[in-house]
């Protein structure tokens, strides 16, 4: 058995597809898709997201120092793909894609309605690392859809059907196959 070298790149997968949401005014709100991101602190709870800064939503996001990490869904799938391929500069993203701004707790930029999950963030660092810069962000409130929750106040975000990327193509995640320590756990009974 043998394996093919490739030239150093980009192959952590899968990695969550998420739309990042931005702007202090309805008249400045965008959405990108962002797959560069994850938690990179417990407490405080700290975030990141890499945005190119050519992107519509870099100056924003630079300026206002905030934006919201919305969780995707299957039935999310197309519109997570289109606000990454398309420009805010020149579509309204929000109208193109149904999807509803819906006022934050604690930052100005808006979360996405229609998602599972709303992460709001404050930018506390931003890191220059070549094609994108990096966004350090502390999580300062998260919102959850009230129909993943159950009788005993748990989330169930595998409920809303998650939406992953993995190199260049969009999965929903499958079945469950264990939790965290359940290959540690003791048996019942001895």
């Amino acid at each position: 058995m043998g394996k093919t070298d490739f030239k150093p790149g980009t192959m952590i997968y899968p990695l969550p597809a998420v739309m990042v949401s931005c702007g202090e005014t309805p008249e400045e709100y965008n959405i990108i898709t962002i797959a560069w991101t994850g938690t990179i602190c417990s407490d405080p709870p700290m975030c990141y997201i890499s945005v190119r800064p050519g992107r519509t939503s870099y100056p924003i996001i630079k300026r206002t120092g905030e934006f919201v990490i919305n969780l995707t869904t299957e039935a999310l799938a197309r519109a997570t793909d289109w606000c990454g391929c398309r420009p805010g500069k020149k579509y309204n993203k929000w109208k193109e894609m149904k999807l509803t701004p819906q006022p934050s707790k604690v930052v100005k930029a808006p979360g996405i309605a229609e998602s599972p999950v709303n992460i709001e963030c404050v930018v506390k660092q931003v890191i220059p690392l070549g094609t994108h810069d990096m966004f350090m962000a502390e999580v300062v409130n998260i919102s959850v859809d009230d129909r993943y929750m159950d009788e005993k106040g748990a989330f169930s975000l595998a409920k809303a059907l998650p939406l992953v990327y993995n190199h260049g193509h969009y999965f929903g995640l499958g079945k469950t196959i264990g939790k965290f320590g359940w290959s540690v756990e003791r048996k019942k009974g001895k």
